[in-house]
């Protein structure tokens, strides 16, 4: 089982492959759309450091007990949304790993490939198991953008399982399996329309 534990190194990424099954501990900061916007076109600064950090493109469901905070649900939102920030966002803020849901396109992939980071996909329908791999909340940032938006900086400890799907390489897993499936399918759709022909 691989393991990244923060602060992720360039060793670290240069060893994992697109389709590599990995699990993460340390410090998780979700961080998606207005998290993006802010640091990108509005230039403000993040007030977490992510070098050799890790985000989750997510907006959890929190509950507060007291003094502190308890993470109900938190399960990745579509990473796609973050593709025109992405490329920018990993250069800037030296973050290494990227956990969302669906894959990311070519921005992304040059990101990943010029400063040594990876995407990971995170399953759908697993947002309450995530929550319990949450050991602490330790704060949140940004708390006026509402609990989705708000940058939660947690503990957590065998986070995942995260499904590489971009690599330091280039490489992009969605996009090679869509290729492969939409190869395969063309022989599918020709014999279907044989068996049904009949119908027309």
């Amino acid at each position: 089982m691989k393991v990244l534990r923060t602060p992720i190194g360039d060793a670290d990424i240069e060893g994992l492959t697109a389709g590599d099954v990995v699990f993460l501990d340390g410090t998780l900061v979700t961080c998606r759309d207005v998290g993006h916007r802010r640091l990108i076109e509005l230039g403000m600064e993040l007030p977490v450091d992510l070098r050799g950090g890790a985000i989750l493109h997510a907006g959890p469901i929190v509950a507060e007990r007291g003094d502190r905070f308890e993470m109900i649900s938190i399960g990745p939102t579509t990473s796609m949304r973050m593709e025109k920030f992405e490329q920018e966002f990993i250069a800037r803020t030296g973050v290494k790993l990227v956990v969302g849901k669906g894959g990311m396109g070519p921005g992304t992939v040059e990101g990943c490939r010029l400063h040594k980071a990876v995407h990971a996909i995170f399953p759908g329908g697993c947002a309450v198991v995530a929550a319990r791999q949450v050991e602490e909340i330790e704060r949140v940032e940004w708390r006026d953008l509402g609990m989705p938006e708000a940058l939660w900086v947690s503990r957590v400890s065998g986070f995942g399982p995260l499904i590489i799907s971009i690599d330091a390489k280039g490489n992009n897993l969605v996009d090679s399996n869509k290729a492969l499936f939409d190869a395969r399918k063309a022989a599918l759709v020709d014999e279907i329309g044989r068996q049904v022909r009949f119908i027309r």
